[in-house]
């Protein structure tokens, strides 16, 4: 598709990135995302750092990957267990016919 360049405003400050067209729209949309988280913590909490909101949302981002990780594997270990439990069913039904 080919490479873009922007530039991304985060905590007041401008980032310029290449990325790929296709891209775009979510990067995009992870900026707005931290700018809401940004604007959220300024407003609820005594912190007025950009550095320390950052981090603060760097954390809550990251915490959230490893919840969806740990879902995820939960989920996959509950189909291979209706996997192997239908295998089972199949190979119980073709050795007794």
């Amino acid at each position: 598709m080919g490479s873009l360049s922007i530039k991304l405003a985060i905590g007041d400050r401008i980032y310029p990135l290449s990325i790929e067209r296709e891209e775009e729209a979510n990067v995009r949309k992870a900026v707005k995302l931290i700018e809401e988280n940004l604007k959220s913590y300024e407003e609820n909490y005594a912190v007025r750092d950009k550095q320390d909101l950052l981090a603060m949302c760097a954390l809550q981002f990251a915490n959230q990957v490893v919840a969806d990780e740990e879902k995820v594997m939960i989920e996959d270990n509950g189909i291979v267990e209706n996997i192997d439990s239908l295998d089972n069913f199949v190979n119980n039904y073709l050795n007794n016919n």
